[in-house]
């Protein structure tokens, strides 16, 4: 049976797109132009747990790749690295955006 698929269905694909799109948000995020301190806060908090898990999850995968063979670390430089840079590049960038909030109320 060959099913083909256009990616809008695959749940990795979406993960992958929604990872790399720092304009998305998370589910219930308050908006930064009109959040209280407290909400900017919590999102900055929130972001930078996130962000600190991504940087770990990044620099544990390099540490992984210098015992791979050279196909190996090729393929996870082509595939998981390119991932998970995008994904911390967006909790980065929304980061940025939670601390600007909670400066703009100090």
């Amino acid at each position: 049976m060959d099913v083909k698929h256009d990616g809008h269905d695959r749940p990795d694909i979406i993960a992958a797109t929604r990872g790399g799109d720092a304009s998305v948000g998370m589910d219930g995020e308050a908006d930064p132009a009109t959040a209280s301190l407290e909400q900017a806060l919590f999102w900055r908090d929130i972001y930078t747990e996130i962000l600190t898990m991504e940087e770990s999850v990044l620099a544990r995968i390099h540490q992984l790749m210098t015992n791979q063979s050279p196909q190996a670390r090729r393929e996870v430089e082509l595939t998981n690295v390119p991932v998970v840079e995008a994904q911390a590049g967006r909790f980065r960038v929304r980061l940025g955006f939670w601390q600007s909030r909670v400066e703009a109320h100090r």
